[in-house]
């Protein structure tokens, strides 16, 4: 059967596609030499085979090796007919860590450097009716300071909250097979108030961009206009108004057609901003109930075994009474966050920062490209409602964080999105932001109380006052806090003491998170975490996903309303 075979972009999803993941040859290359011997030649074979998309360290892989790889090969066979090749080629790549040289037919095609988001290549010159041969090769260093890691381990075994590695092709690889006259993307701006879509759109050729939408099935409108290639925009008034909600995703169906060229999508109806301290979805206020979820699979590292698990992991939030999550230390898949939109379940949209020297000026070309394809690429998904760039930027090396390095991040991120807040950098250092958030991992429920009694009046116990004084009314929430160990190794790492008793966790959790949605001026809390990941054991839930506690016992501590959401 061939693993993760559902579309990877359910928000840009055309008809004529190929599922290229399965059975892959593969091959380490711990000299990196191989582009010297040739391994991208047709005829040369590949030592090893691999389940593509999940990473070489990942059981479901069939390989399994967890040490230290700098560069790794892989190979298959793509057969293509004389129908797929009337238009172009477009050979997509979910993700490949770090950098990924592409070739076909042993010619060089292509490059990407980011291991995180997707690309994309024309391979129409590359490529002819019969058999094909693709070869990948990726390179990557976790130890290298330039390079953005997250919370792989850059020591040959985990430890505290630093996680096996991810080396190479971990998301799903595909062809598309289109017209020469076509979308090349798509931007969606809603509005809540007119009930109306504006659409941004890149067009290659000359044509007419015919929008139509779709509620359940009825029909909601459409919009036509003549493009001569390059941006159109458009409105499209909707004949009804359904807006996307916390826990009831409404979501409407789109189809756009360009001369041959047809794109199935969808969009919420949504807006957020800030008023004051106050979080506002549709202008309501809401409380961000979140969960931190750091996406690691027992089997699969970075990679889900299947789409059903990624929803699962969702419902499993949702039922211990979160409304929502921080994406946290890695860009998460489209599939996922389609389930998300359908869901209506809250998300931040953060980046993998850990591993990247902060105080060095140079490292803004390690993570500037890569942030601005992210945005790029899930700029149209209503359940993100907010972006987080870095997490913990914490001094290294005797040297402070570069604070023009946070400051410039941010600023192109307001620039290419000013319809969603950004946290410069979650928990500190703080230059500049639309949020302040702290993360407190006091474990008594009245110290974390009184840490924030004053908020209202500009005041906050910080750790880091002297660093990041918190600018008076600034919209506030504590975006860590909990991690409570509960059934944990005797070598496992947490957060301060465990409880010795069910009953002294769940005061333990209830006080703390009382504490924050009594405060009349929090906008959110996030708690860590949702499972356990490897060595650190302190989520709701084991890693191979059993819950701790009954769920009827965590939702309601997490589920009542909040102070800031009273009428």
């Amino acid at each position: 059967m061939l693993p993760r075979p559902e579309h990877p972009k359910p928000q840009f999803e055309r008809k004529h596609w190929k599922n290229l993941n399965g059975e892959w040859q593969f091959e380490i290359d711990h000299g990196n030499s191989g582009v010297a011997r040739r391994l991208f030649d047709d005829a040369v074979t590949l030592q090893r085979t691999i389940q593509v998309p999940f990473c070489p360290e990942s059981k479901l892989s069939g390989v399994q090796y967890t040490d230290f790889m700098s560069s790794v090969w892989y190979k298959r066979s793509v057969t293509l007919s004389e129908q797929e090749l009337q238009g172009r080629v477009l050979l997509h790549f979910g993700a490949v860590d770090y950098r990924a040289d592409v070739y076909l037919n042993g010619k060089h095609c292509g490059t990407h450097k980011g291991g995180y988001v997707s690309f994309c290549l024309d391979v129409t010159d590359f490529v002819h009716a019969g058999d094909n041969i693709l070869t990948v090769h990726a390179q990557d260093d976790t130890r290298d300071p330039g390079i953005p890691s997250g919370k792989q381990s850059d020591r040959y075994h985990s430890y505290a909250c630093s996680y096996t590695r991810t080396t190479g092709i971990w998301q799903t690889v595909w062809m598309e097979f289109v017209p020469e006259t076509r979308i090349q993307s798509v931007r969606y701006y809603p509005d809540i108030h007119t009930a109306c879509l504006t659409l941004r759109a890149e067009l290659i050729g000359s044509g007419t961009l015919t929008v139509s939408a779709a509620f359940e099935g009825k029909d909601m409108g459409s919009v036509s206009a003549d493009c001569n290639g390059g941006q159109l925009t458009l409105t499209l008034p909707l004949k009804e108004k359904h807006l996307w909600q916390v826990g009831d995703g409404k979501l409407y169906d789109l189809t756009l057609t360009y001369g041959e060229d047809t794109v199935c999508s969808y969009f919420g109806l949504r807006q957020v901003r800030l008023d004051g301290f106050r979080f506002l979805l549709n202008e309501t206020s809401v409380f961000q109930r979140l969960i931190l979820d750091q996406g690691f699979y027992p089997d699969g590292i970075y990679t889900a075994p299947s789409d059903e698990e990624l929803q699962a992991d969702i419902d499993r939030s949702l039922a211990m009474g979160f409304n929502g999550a921080r994406l946290h230390e890695k860009v998460f898949e489209e599939r996922f966050l389609y389930h998300c939109d359908k869901k209506g379940y809250l998300v931040w949209g953060e980046y993998p920062n850990w591993g990247l020297d902060h105080t060095d000026p140079n490292a803004l070309y390690s993570i500037l490209p890569e942030w601005l394809e992210e945005l790029e690429r899930d700029f149209n998904h209503p359940a993100i409602i907010g972006w987080c760039p870095f997490n913990e930027t914490w001094d290294q090396h005797g040297h402070p964080q570069h604070d023009p390095l946070l400051a410039a991040v941010y600023h192109a991120t307001k620039a290419v999105d000013p319809t969603r807040p950004c946290i410069d950098t979650s928990g500190n250092f703080h230059v500049v932001t639309d949020i302040f958030d702290v993360h407190d991992y006091t474990d008594d429920p009245e110290v974390l109380r009184t840490n924030y009694a004053k908020l209202a009046e500009g005041k906050i116990r910080d750790r880091f006052a002297d660093r990041q004084p918190y600018p008076a009314g600034k919209a506030f929430f504590v975006s860590e806090y909990g991690g409570i160990g509960w059934n944990v190794d005797p070598d496992a790492w947490g957060y301060n003491n465990t409880p010795k008793t069910p009953e002294e966790f769940l005061t333990r959790l209830k006080g703390l998170t009382d504490a924050l949605l009594d405060h009349p001026c929090m906008m959110g809390l996030c708690y860590t975490q949702l499972t356990d990941v490897e060595q650190e054991q302190n989520g709701l839930y084991t890693y191979d996903r059993k819950p701790k506690f009954p769920a009827e016992q965590i939702h309601p501590i997490f589920a009542r309303k909040a102070a800031i959401e009273q009428d």
